[in-house]
């Protein structure tokens, strides 16, 4: 007897330790231990998601997002302004300002004083883009990326801004932009969540939540899985001391058949949510160790991403299993590297983040496009706003800080359907405002689902009432200038 044929009005509650025991002998946890063992299940067939078809032609299978929590300064990296410079210590003019709010830790200063970046920019790469001599290994893969300079957003403090970028909204609670992808696409490699995050280890700064790969409304097998550094990459996932594997098994099989009674008694898909994590996480005991040891990476790939490749739990490490989950099939990496907020000592703090990111970014994209792999991938590299043009707080030749600036910053993406070797959009000559093709947040949603082959209109979930959707209700577009 299975669960689909047991009398609708039994409940768990109604059942004896006998009744129980008498139910469950072949029913879903033989179906899943057939399926586990079986030959599709091994070569990790997909899972389906919600669009059967992709809406358009995708040029992505996948997506790793390094994102670079806290603000990186735009000015110091990638978009050149030498006007700044030459009015070094002169107040932000007012024609620039335009009113727009400033935040609370500087908008007390009695001056607002220019700043420009003290370290050099020079031009790169064929298409000869503007790039800091703090990033001299993404200079040489300037080729493959496009330097996106008209990001902005509505957000001007961490959090909002943070969940945004994340979520499509500022107010928590939504789902993720990876759970959104999983929803709709599904899962290549059913041994693997479809959805990973990875954070660099011992940074300390603005704080990160779960809610920010967190499913939200969408049912909770969406969520992000979190990848630690260590010998448990997953909390939880390896069977307590006595507990062999058939034993777990078994556990497993009475679980699910309890959880599909309450399925009947309740209707509530949560329970299914929680039959399919169970099942998940079963798979994963064999396939998480597997995806998440390096030691078998050559010399020549450590070398390629850095020494601090060789430290788990680096940014350096986490680009590389990044793309070692990329190869398995895992759909949407989620890399999180604080330490950006410099309000103060911003060129040594920036420097410290730059030795930290930019060789393992660039060897991300060399080692995708080396294996092939980076046609198909896309790679996207920001923070959630950007920086101001001015120091808060006392300005010193060789020592200033800059606060939150959410009308223009710059991000950068790469493979996947991107045109390489491209600048989009042009900030003004103090880089306080934008002056052409700005792309709003939701802009950046609607062209990431486009290159997947998801119209950002139509991945909808009905919720409380409205078709909801990952860029929400006011109007956004796919930013056509950045495709290949």
């Amino acid at each position: 007897m299975n669960a689909a044929s047991l009398e609708p009005h039994l409940s768990i509650s109604s059942m004896n330790r006998r009744t129980l025991l008498s139910t469950i002998g072949g029913g879903l946890g033989a179906i899943a231990l057939s399926d586990l063992l079986s030959p599709p299940a091994a070569a990790g067939l997909a899972t389906a998601g919600v669009i059967a078809k992709p809406h358009v032609e995708p040029r992505a299978k996948r997506v790793i997002y390094l994102f670079q929590s806290g603000g990186p300064s735009q000015l110091e990296m990638f978009d050149y302004k030498p006007l700044l410079s030459e009015m070094w210590g002169q107040s932000l003019p007012d024609s620039v300002r335009k009113g727009q709010r400033l935040t609370g830790m500087s908008a007390n200063q009695a001056v607002l004083p220019l700043a420009g970046s003290i370290f050099p920019f020079k031009q790169q790469g064929a298409a000869g883009t503007w790039v800091s001599d703090l990033l001299p290994h993404t200079a040489k893969v300037v080729d493959d990326i496009t330097v996106i300079r008209s990001m902005f957003t509505e957000a001007i403090n961490h959090d909002p801004a943070i969940t945004f970028l994340q979520t499509g909204n500022q107010i928590a609670g939504r789902p993720s932009m990876g759970a959104w992808i999983q929803y709709g696409l599904g899962s290549d490699n059913a041994n693997l969540p479809a959805f990973v995050v990875l954070i660099t280890r011992g940074k300390a700064d603005q704080p990160l939540y779960s809610r920010l790969w967190g499913a939200g409304f969408l049912p909770s097998e969406y969520q992000g899985v979190q990848f630690r550094s260590g010998k448990d990459p997953v909390l939880f996932l390896n069977n307590p001391p006595g507990v062999d594997a058939a034993g777990r098994r078994s556990q497993l099989d009475a679980l699910n058949e309890l959880h599909r009674l309450e399925a009947a008694a309740t209707q509530d898909p949560e329970v299914e949510a929680r039959i399919a994590q169970y099942e998940m996480a079963f798979r994963m005991q064999s396939s998480v160790p597997e995806a998440t040891d390096l030691s078998g990476e050559p010399e020549h790939i450590f070398d390629l991403y850095g020494p601090d490749s060789r430290k788990p739990g680096t940014f350096a490490a986490n680009c590389l299993l990044a793309r070692r989950l990329a190869e398995r099939g895992v759909k949407f990496i989620q890399l999180y590297h604080q330490g950006w907020d410099q309000h103060g000592g911003l060129p040594k703090g920036i420097a410290r983040q730059c030795e930290e990111t930019d060789q393992p970014s660039a060897a991300l994209l060399q080692d995708l496009k080396q294996r092939g792999l980076l046609d198909d991938t896309l790679v996207i590299w920001g923070g959630e706003f950007g920086r101001t043009n001015y120091s808060q707080g006392k300005l010193q030749k060789d020592n200033y800080g800059r606060d939150h600036h959410p009308r223009c910053f710059s991000v950068w993406m790469a493979g996947g359907g991107i045109k390489g070797g491209t600048v989009y959009g042009e900030t003004c000559p103090f880089g306080y405002n934008i002056e052409r093709d700005g792309v709003h947040v939701r802009d950046f949603h609607a062209t990431v689902l486009h290159l997947l082959g998801i119209d950002h209109e139509r991945l909808t979930f009905k919720f409380q009432g409205l078709n909801a959707k990952l860029t929400g209700v006011e109007p956004a577009k796919v930013v056509r200038g950045v495709l290949a």
